[in-house]
């Protein structure tokens, strides 16, 4: 029972690594992707006044990550945009999110049930593009362990990798966002995603690809649907972290903190006299009153 139920796993995890993922699969990814871009703020009046920044924002939002894998890899960043069917599709879902009559397209996709859905379907997506720029990084660097954890890392996060150059193109420049000083969940999951399917493709994890690529989408698509569910922006990995951080790299340490905090106090302490000067010159001042008064009488 136990043989023929990892058969029957072994043969769906290979039956859903060969599912394809266009144009089903790649809608739901726009969708999202998309979603995402209208979600910034002036995003929508950008669209109005400027139509093709709007659409280069949203190409970056959908081929972001084949632009910066294929720079990676010294391969021309333009590349992907030769694949007419994925850039008309992407360019409908963007010009249907952003301009279709009385929003009906975006009230339709943003529906929280059908963005679930969606969300579900882009990390499916998501995670085969890390196995395949691992495996291309593979193919060209076979002893390349870095190329290959860096294209797979750019091949499922190169949208948020990106997102200061996309922020120019909106006219908003915020280096604080850097994905690479705060990274996000999905940021992170492909990060050990792709060092996991390194250690798979040469042959240190023993696991089958299909079965790899299958455990990690149903681990993407729990955890996502759960965040957007709950608009939670806590990552899974967080207690991991905060227990391995502090043991390998240390903890924020406070002396700055306290020593910024006690040149502010000493600055307050000299901008505000102590209470007996204050004391000492009230009281010059009643004396001199009081023998002005004298004079007077």
């Amino acid at each position: 029972m136990e043989l023929a139920g990892a058969l029957q796993l072994g043969e769906l995890a290979a039956a859903f690594a060969a599912l394809p993922v266009f144009p089903l699969f790649d809608t739901a990814y726009f969708i999202v992707s998309v979603l995402y871009l209208k979600y910034e703020p002036g995003a929508v009046e950008m669209s109005r006044k400027s139509p093709f920044a709007s659409w280069l924002c949203a190409m970056l939002h959908c081929f972001g990550s084949y632009i910066l894998a294929d720079l990676l890899l010294g391969e021309s960043p333009i590349d992907y945009f030769s694949n007419n069917s994925s850039v008309i599709l992407a360019t409908a879902v963007w010009y249907l999110i952003f301009f279709c009559p009385m929003n009906l397209f975006y009230k339709c996709v943003s529906f929280l049930p059908m963005k679930l859905i969606f969300v579900a379907m882009k990390e499916v997506v998501r995670v085969r593009k890390i196995a395949a720029g691992v495996h291309h990084a593979h193919h060209r660097y076979h002893h390349g362990w870095f190329i290959m954890m860096a294209t797979g890392w750019v091949k499922g996060s190169g949208v948020a990798l990106m997102s200061n150059f996309e922020q120019l193109l909106r006219g908003v420049w915020k280096p604080e966002t850097n994905e690479i000083l705060r990274m996000s969940f999905p940021t992170k999951a492909s990060l050990y995603g792709t060092v996991l399917f390194t250690l798979q493709q040469t042959h240190w994890l023993p696991i089958s690809e299909a079965n790899l690529i299958f455990f990690f989408t149903m681990f993407m698509i729990v955890c996502k649907v759960f965040m957007t569910a709950t608009h939670s922006h806590a990552s899974p990995f967080a207690p991991v972290e905060n227990f391995i951080c502090p043991v390998l790299f240390g903890s924020v340490s406070s002396g700055h903190a306290s020593h910024h905090h006690d040149q502010h106090g000493a600055s307050h302490e000299v901008s505000h006299p102590p209470p007996s000067l204050a004391k000492s010159k009230e009281e010059l001042n009643e004396g001199t009153r009081k023998r002005k008064a004298k004079k007077a009488e």
